[in-house]
């Protein structure tokens, strides 16, 4: 079933000389108009309470073209440039433009952006489930095995754009020199940045058109961040980029995609019988279950135990966060290894479990602790 979306389509945009200027002029003129509508809304705020509408800004700036010191204002127009843009990719069959972007990014490129209605076919429905768990070394490790490489774009031009920051830093301020070395440190920002997202979105569609059903955790990158070790590395993984990226690709194709709790269990629960390991440092890839003896790869198993909470979660709205002791309870005491295969079905490398087996092995309850 075909669906209809605004979709935006970036090209890069390469403008003549005489476009190039005549752009320049007309984000500098944009630029001036929002700086004094702002100025003069936070003034009437500020000295009289009174909120300055649309309508009124629109009345002030026809007032400013007036003025000799700004009316230069009147002078500027993008209908000539917008006609005179021509992109190097045609659109998709069937999309109609609605708005047309000129942009420019602070390493001198020019982009046309163009909004269009569209028209996406839903993917013919598959077999498939995966589980995701996000990681460092690996970027991504599924529940079947496979582990993706990180590429970490950053760390491969590190060098590159240190040498570049030295170099910028060495520039007297408001000279032209000091303007060619930031815009070589935003290039090399940028072919990080284009990497990255263009890793994100072949991975991202690879997953949602090979599976019905992807299951993820709700990660906090956040919270994740305030590590100062491990910050470089997380922001160059960019997992909300692809979370993103999985949500909307799964809503146009017609796949599910699952969100399961943070604070599931995912690496310290045993896929094979469901014991909960007590402890397990992060520097730990592989161990042994107490239970059941078990070998386990530590991201593998996290994958596959995601997989199977979201099964439940999607077949019967099972909830996998463990359940928490309330204060004034029973005092803390060593806890044994415990099996949470109630709410978190065994799941058999490649198998998927019927919604049935999931609603029986969801009656019971759980006793995990909050890892």
């Amino acid at each position: 079933m075909a669906r209809q979306v605004k979709r935006a389509f970036k090209y890069r945009f390469y403008p003549t000389d005489e476009q190039a200027a005549e752009l320049a002029r007309t984000f500098g003129c944009v630029r001036l108009v929002y700086n004094k509508a702002l100025e003069e809304r936070t003034r009437a705020w500020y000295t009289e309470q009174r909120r300055v509408s649309y309508v009124q800004s629109s009345a002030a700036l026809t007032e400013w073209k007036k003025t000799p010191e700004l009316a230069f204002l009147g002078e500027v127009s993008s209908v000539p440039l917008q006609r005179n843009i021509v992109w190097s990719r045609p659109l998709p069959e069937g999309a109609v433009p609605s708005t047309v972007t000129v942009s420019r990014d602070r390493a001198g490129r020019w982009f046309c952006s163009i909004l269009c209605a569209d028209t996406i076919a839903r993917l013919d429905p598959v077999d498939g489930a995966v589980g995701v768990d996000a990681g460092i070394t690996s970027l991504v490790t599924l529940s079947t095995g496979e582990k993706v490489t990180n590429p970490r774009h950053e760390r491969r031009d590190r060098e590159r754009l240190a040498k570049a920051q030295r170099n910028l830093a060495d520039k007297a301020e408001g000279s032209k020199n000091r303007d060619k070395a930031r815009r070589k440190v935003a290039r090399i920002h940028a072919r990080i940045a284009d990497r990255r997202r263009d890793f994100l979105h072949k991975l991202s569609t690879r997953l949602v058109r090979e599976n019905q059903t992807v299951v993820i955790e709700d990660l906090s990158v956040r919270n994740l961040v305030a590590n100062h070790s491990l910050a470089r590395a997380i922001s160059d993984a960019a997992w909300r980029d692809l979370r993103t990226m999985l949500e909307y690709k799964a809503d146009w194709y017609g796949r599910e995609l699952v969100v399961i709790d943070r604070w599931f269990p995912s690496s310290r629960t045993c896929s094979q019988c469901g014991t909960i390991t007590a402890k397990l440092p992060l520097g730990v890839r592989e161990w042994n279950c107490d239970g059941c003896g078990a070998q386990h790869d530590r991201d593998v198993n996290a994958a596959r135990n995601v997989l199977a909470a979201g099964l439940a979660v999607s077949a019967c709205g099972a909830d996998v966060r463990p359940k928490r002791r309330k204060p004034g309870g029973q005092p803390a005491r060593k806890q044994e290894p415990q099996r949470v295969t109630a709410r978190i079905p065994r799941l058999s490398a490649g198998k998927r479990p019927s919604e049935e087996r999931v609603r029986q092995q969801h009656t019971g309850s759980t006793h995990g602790r909050r890892p």
